[in-house]
């Protein structure tokens, strides 16, 4: 992979690159803890997007003015950067989508109707995100497939013994989240890749949560299928890749019919346009595209090695830091995990949490985060989250914790 030019880590610099981290809220300065929800844009990712709607608006392909070429290339190139960001083999395994959610969509409508049968089974995980269950369920109950789930432990870690037990003649794929939104929680994918390969099951991760939080590797990996969604990127919302491995993609019928994704239309018969345009039907997210793009060279100028050893340090003060709150306890608590922290202060409603802390100009996240069967098995409804990036800070940290009595003192 192609070695780019890396800044010295400054989060001071950092920050200023973020407009909206200038922003008080109800008269504080704001501190934005929700970044498993969505991530700030930074001041190129915005110029980009302004410069193309200001000057570069056009519709891409066959057009042959010079705006449309233009918009074109554009949107070409960011394909080859995000080829290269993720290591995949060829850039037509980089097919653009709405996000994560429709990534999974795409390969559970295509790739599962296609190949899956009445009887085949299907391996999820406890902590999987309701857009990694939904679609399954749906093609399950429209195919008479069943679910298979791997359980986890009180830490908020796989059961791998109890995964290895599910894996059968019917097991037909497995989908699976890299880095669970709820608890941060990082699993062992290539571990359970091979094991899977093993059997000859392809196998989707979802890393909606993960790619900017770790460098990521497809090839290393061997995963067949890989999501992730622009605006959990320090990218524009709306935008997204599904990475799939070429001979499966070329396998699966489109997702979706209209414009782009064709070769030749008539009454008697459609044929169909080759990869990565069979699955990108209709005008697309031009200038999330180019966003995302922007988002990637950003990153890149910074270098998530870098990101990932400075988040690291950022959550295990965090972590030792809301440990020592008396009445705080942290829900989810695995051996390996990233930079995010669910907690609970008592018997204080999450939602009353968020509220409290939002008078402080403190953003955070309140709610079953979309993970209610992962709650039910931790026996909770709710759960207070905190989620950092690279341009948070330490004493933006120190000023949540001393908020947290008052939470206390308000509801004593």
């Amino acid at each position: 992979m192609k070695k780019i030019p890396q800044t010295p880590f400054d989060v001071n610099q950092i920050r200023r690159d973020f407009p909206i981290l200038s922003k008080k809220i109800n008269g504080k300065p704001l501190i934005y803890f929700d970044n498993a929800a969505t991530t700030q844009k930074s001041e190129k990712v915005i110029d980009a997007v302004c410069q193309y709607y200001k000057y570069d608006n056009a519709n891409i392909h066959r057009g042959v003015h010079t705006l449309s070429e233009t918009a074109t290339a554009i949107y070409e190139k960011t394909r080859e950067k995000v080829k290269t960001f993720l290591n995949a083999k060829e850039s037509d395994e980089i097919i653009y989508v709405r996000g994560t959610t429709e990534a999974i969509n795409l390969v559970a409508n295509s790739y599962g109707r296609q190949f899956l049968e009445e009887g085949d089974e299907i391996i999820l995980s406890e902590m999987e995100h309701h857009s990694n269950i939904v679609p399954w369920q749906q093609l399950c109950d429209e195919k008479k497939l069943k679910l298979r789930v791997i359980p986890i432990n009180d830490k908020g870690e796989l059961l791998l013994d109890e995964f290895e037990k599910l894996i059968c003649p019917r097991t037909k794929f497995i989908s699976i989240v890299y880095i669970s939104n709820s608890l941060g929680t990082i699993n062992p994918i290539k571990q359970i890749i091979h094991k899977a390969h093993e059997h000859e099951i392809p196998v989707l991760v979802d890393g909606a949560q993960s790619t900017s939080h770790m460098m990521v590797d497809v090839q290393d990996l061997d995963c067949d299928f890989y999501t992730i969604s622009g605006h959990k990127l320090y990218g524009p919302t709306g935008i997204g890749v599904l990475y799939g491995k070429k001979h499966l993609l070329e396998k699966m019928p489109p997702y979706q019919g209209g414009g782009d994704m064709i070769r030749s239309v008539s009454f008697k018969k459609t044929t169909y346009n080759v990869l990565p345009n069979k699955f990108e039907a209709g005008t697309p997210n031009i200038a999330g595209v180019v966003g995302l793009g922007a988002a990637v060279d950003y990153i890149n100028t910074i270098g998530l090695d870098v990101i990932a050893h400075y988040e690291h340090d950022l959550f295990k003060y965090a972590t030792n830091t809301l440990s020592n709150i008396d009445g705080l306890k942290i829900i989810g608590t695995a051996a390996d995990k990233t930079a995010v922290i669910s907690f609970l202060c008592g018997d204080i409603h999450p939602h009353d949490i968020g509220t409290i802390l939002d008078h402080n100009g403190i953003a955070i996240r309140a709610g079953h985060h979309c993970t209610q069967p992962l709650m039910e098995r931790l026996g909770l409804t709710a759960t207070a989250r905190v989620s950092l990036a690279f341009y948070n800070t330490k004493s933006e940290i120190d000023y949540f914790a001393e908020s947290i009595p008052n939470l206390f003192r308000i509801f004593s």
